[in-house]
């Protein structure tokens, strides 16, 4: 982050929903960073927290009681800062708890819709109008039943007395409801107040602004001599990653696209060409087939399918960063750079509080303890949308930018069981089916991501005279955003017939094919 950059520091407290305020803030072109909350408890100290010099500061919710053994706490003196503070959920009951006032358990949770009435329209309530009503998401079991002294009550709810606070000369401020999550309607006008109205931020934090910054952080952290490779899948995140680094290192930066046998179509082709053809990194293109499937012999589970692929991944790399030292004579390169998103650490790890683990991700939760190379992670803080902005603002070609996304594992998690070379055969033919069929009804860009998953499901069929018993392919198309929620896409029934058709028709193997009507969550968009 820039000397100069206002942030916004969001302290983790475990809630679902903390990447969504990190999503909201940035909508308002704040820039922002979630931390663990442990940066700020009574045994660490602020000494973290002052280091960051935040204009701001957000306690999110969390899944925990305040009074509850081992709940996470945090140092009073971070109130007397003087940094403007906004509670949300625990957040507020935190600041409560902290500062002399009481939490108890509440008779009648609150889960789901509810409705607050204003009674004091100032602080982040100040763009609302005295007795007015808002619809509000609420999440909660807990709630507060006495607040410390100086606080004011800005709106109640029939079981909430205090579901709105302020402090105005502390600037502090607090909210039981969750402003960030779609269910609060107007909640980004009270998360823009306490932006704008009360902390005094400016809309500054722009795509450029980013792109600028990132390069600099590459270039201190890799310093003016080491060498780094960039794995590079063809895809958005990897391609500007490798965009970005190659402005912050020039020519020491290689580019490396493996062949690991589990990719679509055509696709190791598609994308050297497309990539010599628009930039000019230095690319080296491996065919490690043989290693990646040979690895993944008899492998069912998921998780240990990602765990391989990130081993054998790191593995080939190591092989290849050292013939480029020897081919170039120079050191060995010490940097991996990778297209690690924020959505990609949020599934995968308690990667900045504790939050709950969903999956280990093939960029961040697959990769082996002991790597020898250190990683460059510079989109790891943004959201997909915030990705491809950044690539348009690097003057990337739109080709490149709104490429659907592909997962790292490739095929391999969307071939359900075992990973074999005719199954993946099968899973290839019936994808390049679906995405000729998408792309000529113009529905490719709309749509987050449409893909086929081949299921270890066999059942009986009938063609022509003779019995079949064969596999099953399911069509998979969501609208998303960013990739952290999504709604499964209403695709025509005339497309679907016709993507079903070709694929039990012209693939030898599927005599089946479904259609994933589920959203995430509770689903993820993946199956695996």
């Amino acid at each position: 982050m820039s000397a100069s950059r206002e942030l916004v520091l969001i302290l983790d407290y475990g809630s679902q929903y903390t990447q969504l305020i990190a999503r909201r803030v940035r909508e308002q072109r704040v820039y922002c960073e979630i931390h663990p909350c442990t940066i700020a408890s009574p045994e660490a100290g602020l000494a973290k927290v002052e280091a960051l010099k935040p204009s701001a500061i957000i306690l999110s919710g969390g899944p925990a009681s305040v009074y509850g053994e081992g709940a996470p706490q945090v140092d009073p003196k971070l109130f007397s800062l003087g940094i403007p503070i906004l509670g949300i959920c625990y957040g507020l009951q935190l600041v409560a708890h902290a500062l002399g006032g009481k939490v108890e358990r509440s008779e009648a949770r609150e889960y789901g819709s509810a409705s607050v009435n204003i009674d004091h329209p100032e602080g982040v309530l100040h763009r609302f109008a005295k007795g007015e009503s808002i619809d509000v998401w609420m999440s909660h079991s807990d709630k507060i039943v006495s607040m410390p002294s100086g606080f004011r009550t800005l709106g109640t709810s029939g079981n909430t007395p205090f579901c709105a606070v302020g402090d105005e000369a502390r600037k502090i401020w607090g909210i039981q409801f969750h402003p960030e999550v779609v269910h609060t309607p107007r909640g980004s006008e009270i998360l823009a107040a306490f932006l704008f109205d009360v902390a005094h931020l400016a809309p500054t934090w722009t795509p450029g602004s980013f792109v600028e910054d990132a390069i600099a952080a590459v270039s201190q952290a890799v310093g003016p001599k080491a060498h780094a490779i960039c794995g590079l899948s063809g895809g958005v995140d990897s391609s500007v990653a490798a965009v970005l680094c190659h402005r912050a290192l020039g020519d020491r930066l290689t580019c490396i696209f493996v062949d690991n046998g589990l990719l679509r179509t055509g696709e190791f082709e598609q994308v050297q060409a497309m990539f010599k053809e628009n930039f000019h990194a230095k690319l080296v293109a491996v065919d490690a087939r043989k290693p990646f499937l040979d690895a993944l012999v008899g492998v069912t589970d998921p998780e240990q399918k990602r765990k391989i692929i990130g081993r054998v991944f790191i593995e080939v790399f190591d092989a290849e960063a050292k013939k480029i030292s020897a081919s170039a004579g120079t050191e060995e390169a010490g940097f991996l750079v990778q297209g690690t998103l924020y959505p990609d650490v949020i599934e995968s790890v308690s990667f900045k509080g504790p939050s709950a683990v969903i999956k280990s991700h093939h960029n961040v939760g697959g990769l082996p303890e002991k790597m020898k190379m250190k990683l460059v992670e510079p989109l790891r803080e943004l959201f997909k949308d915030e990705v491809r902005a950044a690539g348009e603002a690097l003057g990337m070609p739109r080709t490149f930018i709104w490429r659907q996304p592909f997962p790292g594992p490739g095929l391999a998690i969307r071939c359900l069981g075992e990973v074999t070379e005719p199954r993946l055969e099968r899973l290839r033919k019936a994808d390049s089916i679906l995405d000729a069929e998408v792309r000529a009804a113009g529905l490719y860009d709309s749509l987050w991501q449409s893909f086929c998953v081949l299921l270890p499901v066999r059942s009986v069929g009938v063609m022509g005279d003779e019995r079949t018993y064969d596999e099953t392919a399911c069509v998979r198309a969501v609208h998303s955003t960013d990739g952290m929620t999504a709604d499964w896409a209403k695709l025509p029934y005339e497309l679907l017939a016709k993507v079903s058709t070709r694929i039990i028709n012209e693939v030898k193997g599927i005599n089946r094919v479904v259609y994933d009507i589920s959203s995430k969550p509770p689903a993820t968009i993946e199956w695996e």
